[in-house]
């Protein structure tokens, strides 16, 4: 405290001591930018930490992140990749599968995924053999992550095999890959029109500029066959 004429005047903060209250002052809004960011995310919905950094420095977000993780509001489930966890009074937390982490780890560089098609032919019942490799194709470049001792995979694939990603026919469409010329026939087609909804049998037929010959050739002999009415 100094004094003046007027009276006593407080004594500037030293330079050193102003920088760190307003470094504090800016932390604290990251941080609760941050949470309000976070709560505004579906519980169970993956996000990544890079999809928060219009909140602050990346040294900003990864602090706020572990603190928030430490403190139990969200867990972290793989290499830069968070979760508030949807609670379930049978079984508490739960957190999010496989290719949800995996769409969430694909959207840093906006690139697609889909289910394998070793994945797919068995969702469609179209295969008995359930793929034990958590494997799923992407227009990314190929990577692994590990989700506590699971390790999955995002594998590269050519943008034809991703033309209906995301929705029911692109599953359909991954599998007829998988079982490739020898194995898909009309017979086959008929049992993917069966799993499918009307409108995502009708995508997955229009899109043969996707598909190879020996694809287009078994949708044609299917529509021949009249199996389809």
């Amino acid at each position: 405290m100094t004094h003046t004429e007027a009276g006593p005047v407080a004594a500037p903060l030293p330079c050193g001591r102003y920088v760190g209250s307003i470094s504090a002052i800016l932390t604290m809004k990251t941080a609760s930018s941050i949470r309000r960011a976070i709560e505004g995310i579906p519980a169970g919905e993956p996000f990544t930490s890079s999809s928060l950094l219009g909140h602050g420095t990346r040294a900003a977000v990864d602090h706020a992140l572990s603190r928030l993780a430490r403190s139990g509001i969200i867990t972290r489930v793989a290499r830069g990749v968070f979760v508030r966890p949807r609670v379930s009074r049978y079984v508490g937390s739960v957190l999010p599968g496989p290719e949800a982490v995996a769409r969430a780890v694909a959207s840093r560089t906006g690139a697609k995924v889909q289910v394998s098609g070793a994945a797919a032919a068995a969702e469609l019942q179209l295969s008995t053999q359930q793929p034990l490799a958590q494997v799923f194709h992407t227009s990314g470049a190929t990577r692994r992550f590990r989700m506590g001792a699971l390790e999955v995979t995002l594998q590269h694939v050519t943008p034809r095999r991703l033309a209906l990603a995301g929705r029911p026919a692109g599953t359909a469409l991954a599998a007829l890959w998988y079982l490739g010329k020898s194995e898909v026939d009309e017979a086959v087609i008929e049992q993917v029109r069966r799993k499918l909804s009307v409108g995502e049998f009708e995508a997955l037929k229009a899109a043969s500029p996707y598909q190879p010959a020996w694809m287009a050739a078994a949708f044609r002999r299917h529509e021949q066959s009249g199996r389809h009415g």
